[in-house]
């Protein structure tokens, strides 16, 4: 494990920057965790890729164990870090879905729509993420075969 790995590596569009700015305060502030910031650093149009991008691949390289991307509706960003071998980013816009992305899905990158929740329903999805442990058991004989999965064509 990587000093990195221990904080949580974050990323938005323009769309969700202001969000993303609350939930790095709520993270480091509040909960008293490391947050590397991978951008977008302002609500100046941006392509959403280039962002996911770095935090998937960050979260693949287990630079980071858990990551945290938002843009508008978070399909695109959901979209992108699923790509990349052992992410598992799972769309979260309610805390059922944050919390059993955890427990039955082991989900290493929450990834939420700005312009579909507000910032309190944002952080306690953040929240239930941060602190519902993964089941394990049959869940995770479920998850192995994830990393079997090749380029399906």
């Amino acid at each position: 494990m990587t000093e990195s790995s221990a904080g949580i590596i974050i990323g938005c569009d323009h769309a969700a920057f202001g969000l993303k700015e609350t939930i790095k305060k709520y993270l480091t502030e509040t909960e008293n965790i490391r947050v590397q910031d991978a951008g977008a650093h302002s609500e100046a149009s941006v392509d959403y890729p280039d962002f996911g991008i770095k935090v998937a691949k960050a979260v693949s390289k287990k630079e980071f164990q858990k990551g945290i991307l938002i843009c508008g509706t978070g399909i695109g960003m959901s979209m992108v870090a699923n790509r990349y071998p052992g992410v598992r980013a799972a769309l979260c816009n309610d805390l059922f879905a944050a919390a059993m992305s955890r427990k039955h899905n082991n989900a290493n990158i929450l990834v939420m729509g700005g312009r579909v929740i507000g910032d309190v329903l944002a952080l306690e999805i953040v929240r239930t993420w941060l602190s519902t442990p993964f089941e394990g058991g049959r869940h995770q004989k479920r998850l192995d075969k994830f990393d079997t999965i090749g380029c399906i064509a």
